[in-house]
């Protein structure tokens, strides 16, 4: 009897051991999963927009919250650093902060909401609705960096994208899957032709992304240009131009996200990006505030590599799946075409449609340049057929543009040279065909029909 009692307290005592080692190990790998606690900071110092720190380690795009001594926190985000100072960028107003204010960081990155949801909502850079539609009851939550996709698993640009833009269709034909630019001055009538797209565009979701522009146009562009149709299928984020040069930054990677979002799930998705030129001066200004120099008229270096990494997430998927094609506006400072963003924005993209101030002055809309405009992908989406009726209109347009000074003085005599004789015979013609009123829709078909018959060529 005493031995069984023995054997028992030897085989509990073994349990209890065995037991305790099993909690010792949980425990432990729950110690290595658990990250080291980051060390709070203070502010030391406020420069402009630019907020430094010491005593924290984030790293850049880290996020951070700032005691104010109203009893709320700042959101900031870091920017850079030097030596132990680190340079943060506030998402919000620079209210109630003080020198040495405790900086508390935060534990991951920003991550925005995605869902079928957002169809139909206006949200903000942050990802909150400004709509009054109640809040987004959507599941999954995703970074704004995106997914790197391999450049040889994207499926080529073949099909053609009816936007419902006669000149774009017949004469600067879109690719699905496409990237352009759409270069132009203030007051030429970008909006309206955004507009028009939005609601005339074969695509099965709509983003647009209003980035730095004046609050009443926001609200103008989502009142009066946006039909109750369209916007049923359209995710707008709004971010004017009063907030920070951190959230004009976010606003366009939030956009580009929610396409991303839509696309992986193989449908085609139209972004509108107004502007590009905002984004860029949001990254200039949070660069000069860190002290990069600068290097073309204040855009630092970093500006023109933030570029193509926002750029080269549109476009085509994996093969078979869906597509991104991006329109992005590209604000000509005094029209000016050489302008660093505009040369930039022209070389990383797929095409330009450049609208003209003469052309708007004249009266005639959409106030598209054929002859300074370029779709790099027309030849892969159109027939050859289609493609020789294009390059003869804009033969006719160049020809009727270089001699317009003859004519309006007289000096033009008919019969001198035919092909003169011919574009100015067809020149009201021509006009009438790049003109559309912003309510009527052409479609593909229809404008590929018109130009035929209006050069009198076979369709093929």
């Amino acid at each position: 009897m005493t031995e069984v009692i023995r054997d028992l307290r030897e085989q509990g005592s073994r349990q209890l051991v065995h037991g305790l080692r099993e909690r010792l190990e949980q425990s432990r790998q729950r110690i290595e999963k658990t990250p080291d606690p980051q060390p709070e900071g203070r502010l030391s110092r406020m420069v402009g927009m630019t907020l430094e720190a010491e005593g924290i380690r984030l790293p850049v795009g880290g996020r951070a919250a700032i005691h104010t001594v109203n009893g709320t926190q700042l959101a900031a985000e870091v920017v850079g650093f030097q030596g132990e100072r680190t340079f943060l960028m506030p998402e919000g107003k620079l209210e109630g902060l003080i020198p040495g204010a405790r900086i508390e960081p935060l534990e991951q990155s920003r991550r925005i909401p995605v869902g079928p949801e957002l169809l139909g909502r206006v949200i903000d850079a942050l990802g909150r609705p400004l709509d009054g539609g109640g809040p987004l009851r959507t599941q999954e939550l995703v970074p704004l960096e995106g997914r790197p996709i391999n450049p040889l698993t994207r499926a080529p640009v073949r099909q053609p994208l009816d936007v419902g833009i006669r000149t774009l269709n017949g004469l600067l034909s879109v690719g699905r899957g496409q990237r352009l630019g759409l270069f132009a001055g203030s007051g030429v009538g970008k909006s309206v032709l955004l507009g028009m797209m939005t609601k005339h565009t074969e695509a099965d979701v709509i983003v647009v992304g209003l980035i730095g522009e004046r609050g009443r146009e926001v609200n103008e562009f989502i009142q009066d240009i946006l039909d109750d149709e369209s916007r049923r299928r359209t995710v707008v984020v709004a971010v004017p131009a009063d907030q920070s040069p951190l959230l004009r930054q976010h606003g366009a990677w939030v956009s580009t996200t929610v396409a991303e979002y839509f696309r992986d799930r193989g449908l085609n998705v139209l972004l509108l990006m107004d502007s590009l030129t905002r984004f860029a001066q949001g990254a200039r200004e949070i660069a000069m505030a860190i002290g990069e120099p600068p290097a073309t008229k204040g855009y630092s270096a970093s500006v023109f590599a933030r570029l193509p990494q926002l750029v080269e997430r549109a476009g085509n998927g994996d093969h078979g799946g869906g597509s991104i094609t991006a329109f992005y506006t590209v604000l000509a400072e005094g029209d000016d075409q050489n302008d660093p963003i505009v040369d930039s924005a022209r070389a990383i993209l797929d095409g330009h449609v450049v609208l003209s101030r003469e052309i708007a002055e004249s009266g005639r809309y959409p106030a598209i340049d054929v002859s300074a405009s370029v779709s790099r992908v027309m030849s892969a989406v159109v027939t050859p057929e289609h493609q020789r009726a294009a390059y003869r209109f804009r033969s006719l347009m160049s020809t009727y543009a270089r001699n317009r000074d003859l004519i309006a003085v007289g000096a033009y005599r008919k019969g001198s040279d035919p092909q003169l004789d011919e574009a100015v015979a067809m020149n009201p013609r021509l006009e009438s065909y790049l003109g559309q009123n912003r309510t009527e829709a052409a479609s593909f078909e229809q404008s590929r029909r018109e130009l035929f018959d209006l050069l009198g060529m076979p369709s093929g």
